[in-house]
């Protein structure tokens, strides 16, 4: 899951951010990320085509308040492994395409190494 700045600043204030995605069948596929104060840790679910991740409220808060703190990692035993899901801010393209607005996005750690 990739966050502009604004779905950012929304979990820092401890409100939900959920997208979606529209297959040509018409099938719909959402994540949602929340901030709960009352997880003590981070919990991923999913059920009715949605992936649902919510982050504990000091997180969620150092997360997004952090600009160094690119990612959160959520690690959950499976019956054959470990369930990953990174969640992380969306940074501007190296390579901007032609008609993407990044306007929203994080800066790319790496752009001043390419100057």
């Amino acid at each position: 899951m990739r966050l502009n700045r604004d779905e950012v600043e929304q979990i820092g204030r401890m409100e939900s951010v959920e997208c979606k995605t529209h297959f040509p069948s018409g099938e719909v596929f959402y994540y949602q990320l929340s901030a709960s104060s009352t997880a003590e840790e981070t919990t991923a679910g999913f059920s009715d085509r949605c992936i649902r991740v919510v982050l504990s409220q000091a997180q969620a808060k150092h997360w997004a308040l952090t600009e160094t703190e690119v990612s959160v990692v959520v690690s959950a035993p499976i019956a054959d492994g470990r369930l990953e899901l990174l969640v992380e801010k969306d940074f501007e393209c190296l390579d901007p395409r032609e008609g993407e607005d990044q306007s929203n996005r994080f800066r790319n750690p790496k752009a001043g190494l390419m100057e």
